[in-house]
């Protein structure tokens, strides 16, 4: 796994708190977060406890203001996501349940709509490695951590509309 280093202040000062794996509730560690350290590997921070509420994914390197990448000080869990050596596949599909047209994709996709000619992702299966989605192309807005499994509607994967602007990998070579 990786490690990340969450520090209270920005410029990596006051208080922090190491992991290298899941933690479903910081609150009792750090009251906030407002720079981050990724030493190693990649993670997916959560601005709520218990995995939930906005996302915002993190590989590799330094991280020195929050604010500039558009988030708050309010950074409640994180979730560690496991290397994968070998391809990536996922599933889209423009109805729930997993029905529809479908296309698999194995690479990064910038502009769903125009590349894809894919206007909404109603459910996917994600068949290999761990994949995020975006709800603007150029990998902007708001994301959304997909690990292998059935996502039969946009609910399952923590999201209120079917908007997926752009989807990628989740893989510190970027």
């Amino acid at each position: 796994m990786g490690k990340i280093i969450l520090f209270e202040d920005k410029n990596f000062q006051g208080r922090s708190v190491g992991c290298d794996n899941d933690r479903p509730d910081l609150q009792a560690h750090i009251s906030r977060c407002n720079s981050i350290q990724v030493e190693s590997g990649c993670f997916m921070v959560y601005e709520r406890p218990s995995f939930q509420g906005q996302q915002h994914f993190l590989k590799k390197g330094e991280f020195p203001d929050l604010q500039r990448l558009g988030l708050s000080d309010s950074i409640k869990s994180l979730r560690a996501v496991p290397q994968h050596r070998g391809t990536y596949r996922i599933k889209i599909y423009e109805k729930e349940d997993l029905r529809g047209q479908v296309i698999e994709l194995m690479e990064d996709c910038p502009q769903v709509m125009e590349q894809l000619r894919a206007h909404d992702i109603l459910s996917c299966s994600v068949l290999e490695g761990h994949w995020i989605f975006y709800e603007l192309s150029n990998y902007r807005g708001r994301q959304f951590l997909l690990k292998p499994g059935e996502y039969k509607k946009v609910s399952d994967w923590s999201s209120v509309i079917g908007k997926v602007g752009s989807l990628r990998r989740a893989t510190e070579h970027q």
